[in-house]
């Protein structure tokens, strides 16, 4: 049975849909009213208020602690200063990753780990005999995402620091209100936006805090329906949906390495042993056998499609996170794994996992749709990954 977060005594009387999942052994709201799109336009024109709490937490301390880091993590950390956080992933020794996250340095000896799966034995695993401390700190931290164009000047009014000095993917202790926390500017929707971590039991004063201040804000509070749009917006991968951890899955086939997910960027093969480094050298040299692309799917031709029965478009309410073929000419090359309407772009996107052959901008792709159980394949344009950037998001 689910758990209660350290909000769910604010989160629940709001939840007005009754729509919950099960994230990591914890109740998540769907969304809060019976429509999630207020919660979509506040992250995307003002801000929203998203309990991550769920997310796995791991403390690394000890005069080892970096020498553990770099034994696991494709992306070299030898170089994060602390008051930075890294966007990573890891691997098995076959280079078929495991899972992602980030990686924050908060002292000089002093690393936290978030990850979407338990990582508590993989890294006693690879800490052996190195001297390190590893704590599981997920119960033992209260998470929000604090997310949205508007989210920098709310927190401001809240904190004594200087936010326009916490840089991208940086990460400080602050106090709020009283309440001692961490500020990351981190998160998962492709915007401006900050993580804000504190024990669990200052949790419901800090949500009060930030809900009241909010209001002149235009500050909601999101579920994960809302997310998942502007993940996809963002080109965020997610793990279960987008790939297969490595850990867990039996089949090869099911398994992807760092190139064949986009995150080939953060691997440095040339350093110190690392877990999978063989491997993946090896597929460097070789080339990846399939890509992620971005797809940019026709609405003419599904108007028409719809048009064909009689019917206006129907757009799907939330994200899709089912299967979809993609094909080249008669010959499936890949599938969609999430995809979506962007209110934002006014566009059918998708995330896709291609043959690398097919990957190339150039190569004419179609995806399949259903309209009244007659299938039907429609053009999907490959794009450049994120669908949306927003220089906010990264400008101090």
């Amino acid at each position: 049975m689910p758990i209660p977060s350290p909000f769910h005594d604010r989160t629940a009387p709001l939840c007005e849909s009754y729509q919950w999942k099960n994230w990591a052994g914890y109740h998540a709201a769907c969304r809060y009213l019976l429509n999630h799109e207020p919660e979509y336009h506040a992250l995307r024109h003002a801000a929203a208020l998203i309990d991550v709490t769920p997310l796995f937490k791991y403390e690394i301390r000890g005069k080892d602690s970096s020498r553990l880091i770099h034994r696991m993590m494709v992306r070299d950390h030898s170089r994060l200063r602390v008051g930075r956080v890294a966007y990573t992933c890891w691997c098995d020794d076959s280079g078929k990753v495991i899972d992602d996250g980030t990686v924050s340095r908060l002292d000089e000896h002093h690393y936290r780990i978030t990850a979407a799966e338990p990582t508590f034995r993989w890294l006693e695993h690879l800490a052996g005999s190195l001297a390190v401390r590893i704590e599981d700190s997920s119960r033992k931290l209260a998470v929000l995402a604090l997310q949205g164009p508007t989210s920098r000047a709310l927190l401001q009014q809240l904190t004594g620091f200087d936010l326009s000095s916490l840089r991208y993917f940086c990460v400080t202790r602050a106090d709020l209100e009283g309440i001692p926390v961490w500020i990351s500017r981190t998160g998962y929707t492709g915007d401006l936006g900050y993580e804000i971590w504190t024990a669990t039991a200052h949790a419901l004063r800090l949500w009060d805090c930030l809900i009241h201040t909010g209001t002149s804000y235009g500050l909601r509070p999101a579920g994960l329906d809302a997310l998942d749009m502007v993940r996809i917006e963002a080109g965020y991968i997610m793990l279960e949906v987008d790939y297969y951890s490595a850990q867990k899955e039996i089949l090869e086939s099911r398994k992807s390495t760092p190139y064949e997910l986009g995150l080939g960027w953060m691997v440095q093969l040339e350093r110190d042993l690392f877990v999978g480094q063989r491997a993946l050298r090896a597929e460097a040299e070789r080339g990846a056998a399939w890509a992620l692309v971005g797809l940019d799917l026709s609405w003419e031709e599904i108007e028409a499609r719809y048009e064909k029965h009689g019917l206006p478009p129907s757009l799907p309410a939330t994200a899709s996170r089912h299967s979809l073929p993609v094909y080249s000419g008669d010959q499936q090359v890949g599938y969609a794994t999430s995809h979506t309407w962007s209110p934002l772009l006014k566009k059918s996107i998708a995330l896709a996992t291609v043959r690398a052959g097919s990957s190339n901008p150039l190569t004419h792709l179609k995806i399949e749709q259903t309209v009244e159980h007659e299938r039907y394949r429609v053009s999907a344009r490959i794009v450049d990954l994120p669908f949306f950037d927003p220089e906010r998001k990264r400008k101090v």
